[in-house]
């Protein structure tokens, strides 16, 4: 080795200098990316429960103290910081009212202001560092993309509390596992822990401890179960009298010698959404008696209407008094997701989610016969509700059977806006349905054409779906099934897309309603195919969306705009020319004469979390000479008179004259504008107004002879645009015509009543009138 003279020391010395913000030994950090943490005497860590390693709740060290983030003003922005802190490129959520359990210590950093290019939390404005009023159930959490900074070094990155985790449970039945249909609702409970699946101890379990895993399971509840069934037999007792059945036992047994437990000292309350929120112990690797004179833990969970499957679980849910729901889901994917609405006075209206958490969110979900929640959401991330909002700061211990006889808050219009409405996610049961079915030949996995699974004669095959009135509802149980989100098309040609080695068409006529759980669910032509074009290229093949849009019809401006104008003839060729007039219309003495026409203005809210956009693509759009613009939707709403029995006694239709951004909410910008042939649609937070004063705004209702009727307005009656919900595009209003008059009241969309309501409302049409014009 050779010796290194005091010259070189010095050469280095002066290159030190120059590289540092100081040679004096300042506290200045050094600004390298990779240890920027450190060097602002900070370290970073993701921690909590349930999780995976690139989510959790932030802990931040300072002074030597770890502490946590309080989520007052926390934001998408703070978020991205905050995880390139941690190593990762940038985040995908976050997390409010500690979702990933409450920690201790320190609250170091409130109202966290980021605008998300910061290169370290220190930039951010905040209260300052340990000036919080929070409390740790307000701590914030991140979910970062699982995507790691170049040169980041790991062992920095995620501080892991070093300890075992539960980080899923299921049931294994004893038994006939085979045979049995899915969901499983009973059997031993088994926990994967880091190392693998283990049983759990069942000295000291409870009737608690069960409620809480058939919860995360998916179910509402638990029952009782007979634990002598799976408890250890002695050799004496199998050795009696051979018996039909002695097979199964035998294999009971030698499960039972086979045992692993990793788990015991299991202590719930009831009210706890996961396992791990439970007090429990883990056998350490060294002990050699583990549950000793116990047994593995056994559960049956009752499952909830939806996923009844056999004829006791049927009747049992048929047993219970039925009342009508005073809570529901909207907006969501799957069934166990969405909006929260309640009931109040006959009217559905959401909750504000002010201190909303996983327990008041379990009520939901239970209440609703799914499991405990999975995430309790808030800021609409279910999309905008509509109307009035009910409740605020609901506080649930998680034991309530309901959501109303929770503590909560009336409130008032200043109180909370339709941008805090509150969401769930529920558990739900695993039922298998996704493995029937898969996508083929497309760009990503959210896409391609539709193969499913058909059984005998012989072996399971995979087969293709004739494409012959394949749509949008169709798709959306596709979806749903894959656990894809949203439908975003349903297409009937997927000539674009290789479908490999499948070839055989095994599935025509499908037909849903849209909210089936799978496609063997909806209605189709069984083992007869009958399929008009059979080539694979008219196969079924779907487009998948994790996001998707919500369109609602403003039905107080309805009511507040109708009127009747009688139109000359000379001033409605351009209608006629659209079809906008009844058939009568044809076989008038043009020009001369008039028509009827009750007049109304309608503006369309995008409430969903997606943009409205036209299938149709812009070389496809109709140009109107009369009108002088393109149509990107050839049935955009139906205007229809009914009778209070439902028959229709005058219709309208609109195009989508222009499908535009007219206004939008105050941080919304306008995206769609029609002219010079610009790019159509609805953006989401923004609105389309189709003024009362515009062609083809009306429905003509000359032929219509005096009486009480029903004006209904539906908004993409065809489907042809993928929505997160379809339920909410019927308006209704009564309506009383004396032949020169007419009354319209009492507008609302089509499932913002109660049933009653509903009932009242078309038992009496037009009875009382609160609008003359």
């Amino acid at each position: 080795m050779q010796p290194v003279s005091v010259w070189q020391w010095s050469l280095w010395g002066l290159l030190l200098c120059l590289l540092c913000s100081s040679c004096l030994g300042s506290p200045s950090p050094s600004t390298a990316p990779e240890k920027r943490a450190r060097s602002q005497g900070l370290r970073f860590r993701l921690a909590g429960f349930p999780r995976k390693p690139f989510e959790g709740r932030v802990e931040i060290q300072q002074a030597g103290e770890w502490g946590t983030i309080c989520d007052d003003d926390f934001t998408l922005e703070a978020a991205h910081v905050l995880c390139r802190e941690l190593g990762f490129t940038e985040a995908t959520g976050w997390t409010h009212s500690a979702k990933y359990g409450p920690g201790t210590g320190r609250i170091w950093l409130d109202n966290l202001s980021c605008r998300g290019t910061e290169r370290s939390v220190t930039e951010c404005a905040s209260r300052g560092w340990g000036n919080s009023d929070c409390t740790h159930d307000e701590d914030a959490g991140v979910i970062c993309k699982d995507e790691r900074l170049p040169g980041f070094p790991d062992s920095n990155v995620i501080e892991v509390e070093h300890h075992l985790q539960v980080e899923e449970v299921r049931l294994r039945p004893a038994v006939g596992r085979g045979r049995r249909p899915l969901p499983v609702t009973e059997g031993l409970v088994e926990v994967r822990l880091p190392d693998g699946w283990s049983k759990v101890c069942d000295k000291g379990w409870s009737a608690h401890n069960s409620h809480v895993v058939c919860g995360m399971l998916g179910f509402p509840s638990e029952k009782r179960v007979n634990t002598a069934f799976y408890r250890p037999i002695t050799k004496r007792k199998v050795k009696s009298k051979p018996r039909v059945g002695r097979g199964p036992i035998k294999r009971l047994l030698a499960q039972r010698q086979q045992h692993f437990f990793g788990l015991h000292g299991v202590t719930c309350v009831g009210t706890e959404t996961h396992l791990s929120r439970c007090s429990l112990e883990f056998y350490r690797v060294n002990d050699t008696t583990r549950c000793p004179g116990g047994a593995p833990a056994v559960v049956s969970c009752v499952p909830g209407p939806v996923y009844a499957t056999s004829n006791g679980q049927k009747k049992q849910q048929q047993s219970k008094p039925q009342g009508e729901a005073r809570v529901r889901l909207k907006g969501g994917a799957h069934p166990g997701e969405g909006r929260v609405e309640v009931l109040k006075a006959g009217t559905w209206g959401t909750v504000c989610d002010r201190k909303w958490d996983l327990q008041a969110a379990s009520v939901v979900c239970r209440e609703l016969g799914f499991g405990s929640a999975r995430e309790a959401l808030s800021g609409a991330r279910m999309g905008q509700g509509m109307g009035a909002i009910h409740l605020s700061e609901v506080r649930c211990s998680g034991q309530e059977p309901s959501l109303w006889k929770c503590p909560h808050k009336n409130i008032t219009a200043e109180d909370c806006s339709h941008g805090q409405d509150a969401g769930v996610r529920c558990n739900m049961p695993y039922t298998g349905v996704e493995t029937r079915i898969r996508l083929s030949g497309g760009r990503s996995r959210h896409e391609g054409r539709v193969e499913v699974q058909i059984g005998g004669p012989g072996p399971l095959r995979w087969g293709l779906i004739c494409g012959d009135d394949w749509g949008t509802l169709e798709a959306m149980v596709v979806c749903r099934q894959l656990g894809l989100g949203y439908a975003n098309h349903g297409l009937q040609e997927t000539w674009y897309w290789d479908s490999g080695n499948t070839t055989e068409v095994v599935m025509s006529g499908v037909r849903c309603t849209g909210t089936e759980l799978s496609l063997d669910q909806c209605a189709h032509h069984g083992t007869h195919i009958a399929c008009k074009r059979t080539d694979t290229r008219f196969t079924a093949g779907v487009i998948c969306s994790e996001t998707a849009s919500d369109l609602l019809l403003h039905s107080a401006l309805v009511q507040e705009t109708a009127y009747i104008e009688d139109r000359p003839l000379h001033m409605l060729y351009c209608a006629a020319e659209e079809n906008c007039l009844a058939r009568s219309a044809r076989s008038a003495n043009w020009p001369y004469g008039h028509r009827r026409l009750l007049r109304f203005s309608s503006q369309i809210h995008n409430l969903g979390r997606a943009d409205f956009r036209p299938k149709a693509g812009r070389h496809s759009w109709v140009w109107h000479e009369c009108h002088g613009h393109y149509h990107s939707m050839d049935i955009f709403t139906h205007y229809d008179i009914l009778t209070p029995n439902g028959t229709k006694v005058a219709e309208g239709h609109k195009a989508s004259f222009c499908l535009e951004d007219t206004e939008c909410q105050e941080d919304v910008s306008k995206r769609y504008e029609c002219a010079n042939f610009g790019e159509q649609g609805i953006t989401v937070g923004c609105w389309d107004l189709y003024r009362h004063d515009i062609d083809c705004q009306w429905i003509d209702i000359t032929d219509v002879k005096p009486g009480n009727y029903i004006l209904q307005v539906v908004i993409n009656p065809n489907f042809e645009v993928a929505e997160s919900d379809f339920t909410n595009n019927a308006m209704k209003c009564n309506c009383k015509y004396d032949g020169h008059r007419i009354w319209v009241h009492n507008c609302h969309i089509g499932d913002a009543f109660s049933e009653e309501a509903n009932k009242r409302f078309e038992r009496y049409p037009g009875q009382t009138s609160n609008q003359v014009i």
